[in-house]
């Protein structure tokens, strides 16, 4: 059975724990691999490899690290299917769903490609006599990503290539779940020939969670996963003296309008509540109907499509969901759907029941679908990660409004309908991070940033785009003079 490896320092580096842990393959349940929990000494290692390679990395020049990342990003499009398989067959999501995984990172990437035009500071002469004035972003050092099982390979590409590129070097801890895309994109990383030990990956659970955020010479640490661990990762790291950046959970909501268009308010829904089994801190888990009549066209459209929905292992090409990522996770969710029955919600599509024939022992949650739900009801109040989509009834759209921003969580929601007066209010006056008009996931491209309000985000840096620049970097700005002949003395006042 296949042993998974550290790479470290250019090299892939075995583990001499004798704590390991099984990777699944969710459609089957079968175990595919086993993942070391690295010690403290290998996570250590990981750091001084990143440390040693850091002072050359940094004073190299940003046009040529930007021609490493170049090459980079040819050969992650060269080998988009190898990884998109890597990622479906540890993960669970469709072959199609994951080359879009893919093709999100390689975005991050071709934004990191830009560097040396995103790294330019600012310079103003004369601003006193002889006096000029420049600012420059520097990097911080070594610095870390964990990252989550849902987005194996995009979520790194959010953090490793916009540091690296900026004159860092980093150490990711990805996810004990599905680690076969992050190493091999670790393999195409070196064969684009960039020098050992700017990226090191190592393996671990909270154990080597926690040796990150302890270590001394890691300057910033970057996180994406559910709030709890995102505001424990926040609270350890910062107090350690750390850059933060904790991406944590979501409740997405989506408001539907009486006069929104109800085939593309379905065809949004079932992509967004049931894409990727509903894994997806994006995913759409409420929709927001103003009206009973709106509900009830909603249903009529919904309800016979989330019960014929295509379900089935990534080899199959007409698949449109997969498993969740393990048994537990499965539990889970059925738990969650049994709280909903017992709460009162009406359950209008079971997915309790589904079985695959020849997959009888795979993760599969069929599409779920409740209707009446209330604020108080625990499916409302707790993120899910499932493929369960809930529809709420009120009364007008100032109670869907309310209903939004009284929710602990403000990673995304979006609204549809015709009225522009109505869609500007709601991007307005939505106290959540990342808005969508007519659009269901609006998930930032590459160039803007990803990051949403309240408990789904603690720290001040968005994630990618110019805010991943910032947080990767710290301005310094130097005031210089040269002698001119200018004599003043000394000077007791302050300078102005």
């Amino acid at each position: 059975m296949h042993i998974y490896q550290n790479g470290i320092n250019g090299k892939l580096v075995t583990s001499n724990t004798d704590k390991h842990v099984a990777v699944y393959n969710p459609a089957t349940g079968e175990q595919s691999s086993s993942l070391p929990l690295s010690t403290n000494t290998e996570v250590s290692e990981a750091v001084a490899a990143a440390k040693a390679a850091l002072p050359a990395w940094l004073d190299m020049p940003a046009l040529k690290r930007s021609k490493f990342m170049f090459k980079f990003k040819q050969l992650l499009d060269d080998r988009a299917d190898d990884l998109a398989r890597a990622i479906s067959k540890e993960q669970g999501k469709t072959h199609d769903d994951a080359l879009g995984e893919l093709q999100r990172g390689i975005e991050i990437v071709e934004y990191a490609c830009g560097i040396p035009g995103l790294l330019k500071g600012e310079f103003s002469r004369n601003v006193g006599p002889a006096i000029d004035s420049f600012s420059d972003r520097q990097p911080l050092g070594v610095v870390a990503g964990i990252t989550p099982f849902n987005f194996p390979a995009m979520v790194p590409m959010w953090m490793f290539p916009i540091a690296i590129a900026c004159g860092n070097t980093f150490v990711l801890k990805p996810s004990e779940r599905d680690p076969a895309a992050p190493m091999l994109v670790w393999e195409l990383f070196h064969e684009a020939g960039f020098p050992p030990g700017v990226f090191n990956i190592v393996h671990g659970d909270k154990g080597a969670v926690d040796a990150i955020l302890d270590h001394d010479d890691v300057k910033a640490v970057s996180f994406v996963g559910s709030t709890p661990i995102a505001e424990y990762i926040y609270t350890r790291g910062t107090a350690a003296g750390k850059r933060v950046q904790a991406l944590g959970g979501a409740k997405n909501h989506m408001i539907i309008m009486p006069d929104a268009d109800m085939d593309q308010v379905a065809d949004a829904l079932m992509g967004a509540g049931y894409g990727s089994a509903g894994e997806r801190c994006m995913a759409i888990s409420v929709a927001v109907a103003i009206g009973d009549q709106t509900a009830d066209k909603l249903i009529e459209k919904l309800k016979p499509r989330v019960e014929s929905l295509k379900i089935g292992p990534s080899t199959d090409s007409d698949a449109e969901m997969g498993p969740v990522i393990t048994k537990m996770h499965q539990e889970k969710v059925f738990s969650y759907i049994d709280k909903g029955v017992e709460e009162g919600a009406e359950l209008l599509v079971d997915g309790r029941g589904f079985k695959l024939q020849g997959y009888e022992n795979g993760y599969f949650v069929g599409g779920t679908l409740f209707d009446g739900i209330t604020t108080d009801m625990t499916i409302y109040k707790e993120e899910i990660f499932g493929p369960v989509l809930q529809v709420a009834r009120v009364a007008d759209y100032e109670t869907a409004v309310d209903m939004i921003n009284d929710h602990e969580y403000g990673n995304g929601t979006a609204i549809f309908t015709r009225d522009g007066d109505a869609a500007r209010d709601f991007a307005n006056r939505i106290e959540v991070g990342m808005v969508g008009v007519n659009v269901p996931i609006p998930v930032p491209v590459a160039y803007h940033s990803f990051g949403g309000w309240k408990r789904s985000l603690f720290g001040d840096h968005s994630i990618y785009g110019p805010e991943g620049i910032h947080f990767y970097t710290r301005l310094k700005t130097i005031t210089t003079r040269w002698p001119t002949g200018i004599k003043q003395g000394a000077v007791f006042t302050f300078p102005t």
